[in-house]
């Protein structure tokens, strides 16, 4: 979620007397960070995933499923280890926006063995088994990313009613009780995006036409206390109201975060990466089901982008400019907007709104002009949450104020330098990902997504795409099963001049000498996984990199059933998640084929998402077998990685003396 300073937050009024305050210091904190450790250089690849779990409770009796308001009360016992003995955790626990939301990450990142594989799905199921070991009678820790009747009457547990003349969101369905209690951090800025941006938030999720889906479809608000006056809570034909932060910020995601040896290798993954958030989104797809409806799209992107949008008519381009500084053509939590390496300027196809003030200054102490473009366009938004006690900093020792706008601009990567006074590195953060009902497949995308992340590296390979394309990329990733009927903007050949000539890269190498007209063309996700007579596949790169190095046979064998699980989703033989649930909501008895998920078809879904996830109940439309490897104690492979160390270094001390 960002951020997490402590304090008393200031209300919208007081907060926007800062912006420029705020602005101008965070530039300066940058400015001092990247001269003090522009040069920093060889820190070692290490990486961790954060997982966003909800916590449910299941009626039986009545056959319904509420959310189960209880983070305030079991965080303070997840995080006593971290705060016991920081240095000696397996896991690491945060309050997220909602207070059914526990977010855990591994208790120390992983780092470059291969091995380290291995561990990913291991630890996701202990955080999982953590969170359960504190819930109560019929309450359950579930990965998943929206829950499917989040908003819609009762749909908690206690149950509260929305309030919408008094609430921070003004929601007709999300009360203020859901909310994360114990920081003030999520309540403030729910109420201050509002403020700013002068209206509620709002957005219109198109809805799945069955055949006996009223037609036309037009919600009856007036349920919800709904203002026939308010024009933003105007139900249109054939969509799914949502009017609520928390619609959004209350949905759970899969991330990465990759701490690179030196910032420009952090600025390369950054853009390598971007033309893969898209591929990612579309092949984690799993939030077919809003606010009790069954909608036309599989994925929460556009949702959250339009529950965080703080812009005003101005900055929307519904009024002429005179009080705004820019028209903004994106909310703050949006698809990437430009490459940050000098090597891939020539792809940034879009305009580039910036704080031309900020710009200036970087490009004065001897910031590039891409790195520079970057953080002014991200300082053309506003602070949304300032804390009076965090106003007065030390620019050169506190990195707040650059954070406070860094980290609510919600991108679909994160360019994240390193904190103040501490041992941490240049970082990007992967931010698409839906979540995945199992441990394993969530381990799956992770390791996917960093194997890839060491062959682009190690091969020295190419992704880049004009940034246009990716925009158009992430729309097509959210349409309903994408992954089968969407060809996406993908890049024909991957290799440079820098590419070795293994089997695999020459196949690569063919293709561009046979086919240089355009450097990228319209592929299936399928063709972009698993290859074609005229792409080489990702699988197929990643399979070439792990042959060329060692691997103990556990970890190989577990990642080859990831590989596998990624492949033949994409080849469509598994379903994705969003299919699937789509697929039992329209063969359950009690759907009616009018669109609506009723508490007894939420009910059924859920319970039976809560078995396979606990491995009481196989799913083989959307699971392969699985007998993955995964162990918390790599302690032998370790081992064995260690002697083989030492055995390369006598080698190498042999061959050096002769």
């Amino acid at each position: 979620m960002g951020l997490l300073t402590q304090g008393h937050p200031l209300d919208w009024e007081e907060t926007k007397k800062y912006a420029q305050f705020i602005r101008e210091h965070g530039i300066e904190q940058f400015i001092h960070i990247y001269k003090k450790l522009k040069d920093r250089r060889n820190d070692c690849l290490k990486w961790g995933d954060e997982v966003e779990f909800l916590m449910v409770r299941f009626d039986h009796e009545k056959k319904k499923v509420q959310l189960v308001l209880k983070a305030h009360e079991i965080l303070s016992t997840l995080m006593e280890p971290e705060n016991n003995n920081p240095d000696d955790c397996v896991t690491l626990w945060r309050p997220e926006y909602a207070d059914y939301m526990i977010e855990g990450t591994p208790g120390k990142p992983y780092g470059y063995l291969p091995v380290h594989f291995n561990m990913v799905e291991a630890n996701m199921r202990l955080r999982r088994q953590q969170g359960q070991q504190l819930l109560g009678k019929d309450e359950y820790v579930l990965s998943t990313s929206n829950f499917l009747r989040n908003g819609c009457p009762d749909f908690t547990w206690p149950v509260y009613k929305p309030t919408p003349s008094t609430s921070a969101s003004a929601s007709l369905f999300f009360p203020d009780e859901v909310i994360f209690p114990d920081h003030p951090r999520f309540k403030t800025l729910t109420r201050n995006i509002r403020m700013r941006r002068k209206s509620k938030v709002a957005f219109h999720v198109p809805l799945f036409i069955d055949k006996n889906t009223p037609r036309p479809f037009i919600e009856n608000l007036s349920i919800y206390g709904h203002e026939n006056n308010a024009n933003e809570s105007t139900p249109i034909k054939d969509h799914i109201y949502l009017d609520a932060m928390g619609l959004g910020m209350g949905c759970c995601c899969l991330q990465v975060t990759f701490q690179a040896q030196s910032i420009d290798e952090a600025r390369f993954l950054y853009d390598q990466l971007t033309p893969l958030t898209p591929i990612m989104l579309a092949l984690s797809a799993s939030s077919p089901i809003w606010r009790g409806y069954l909608a036309d799209t599989d994925c929460r992107w556009n949702i959250l982008c339009a529950m965080v949008d703080d812009r005003t008519p101005e900055e929307r381009g519904l009024e002429p400019l005179k009080n705004e500084r820019f028209r903004l053509y994106k909310s703050r939590y949006s698809s990437v907007d430009c490459y940050i390496s000098p090597d891939s300027a020539m792809y940034n196809d879009i305009e580039i709104v910036q704080d031309g003030d900020a710009f200036r200054k970087l490009i004065e102490h001897g910031i590039d002009h891409l790195l520079a473009q970057h953080v002014a366009h991200l300082f053309v938004r506003d602070t949304v949450t300032v804390f009076e006690e965090k106003l007065q900093l030390d620019d050169t020792q506190d990195t707040d104020h650059f954070e406070n706008i860094n980290s609510t601009n919600w991108q679909a990567m994160r360019f994240k330098p390193p904190p103040s006074n501490s041992d941490i590195g240049w970082r990007v953060e992967f931010r698409p990902t839906e979540l995945q009902m199992t441990d394993f497949e969530n381990a799956a995308l992770v390791t996917f997504i960093v194997l890839l992340t060491r062959a682009i590296m190690t091969y020295n390979l190419n992704l880049l795409i004009p940034i246009s394309n990716v925009d158009e990329n992430m729309q097509s990733a959210q349409q309903r099963d994408a992954v089968l009927n969407q060809k996406f903007h993908f890049r024909k050949c991957l290799s440079t001049v820098k590419t070795p000539d293994t089997p695999c890269m020459a196949s690569v190498q063919k293709t561009l000498l046979q086919d240089n007209e355009c450097e990228h063309r319209l592929m299936t996700i399928n063709e972009i996984i698993n290859g074609s007579n005229e792409f080489v596949g990702l699988l197929k790169i990643i399979q070439d990199y792990l042959s060329n190095i060692e691997v103990d046979a556990d970890t190989r064998c577990t990642i080859n059933q990831y590989l596998n699980l990624i492949s033949k989703r994409a080849a469509g033989t598994l379903m994705t998640n969003a299919a699937w649930m789509r697929y039992v909501v329209t063969n359950h008895s009690a759907y009616k084929h009018d669109s609506v998920v009723n508490d007894e078809i939420t009910y059924d879904l859920l319970w039976k998402m809560k078995k396979i996830s606990n491995g009481e109940e196989e799913c083989p439309k959307v699971l392969p077998r699985m007998s993955s490897k995964t162990t918390l104690d790599i302690s032998a492979a370790v081992e064995k990685e260690n002697e083989l160390e030492v055995k390369r270094s006598l080698i190498n001390h042999y061959n050096n003396q002769e």
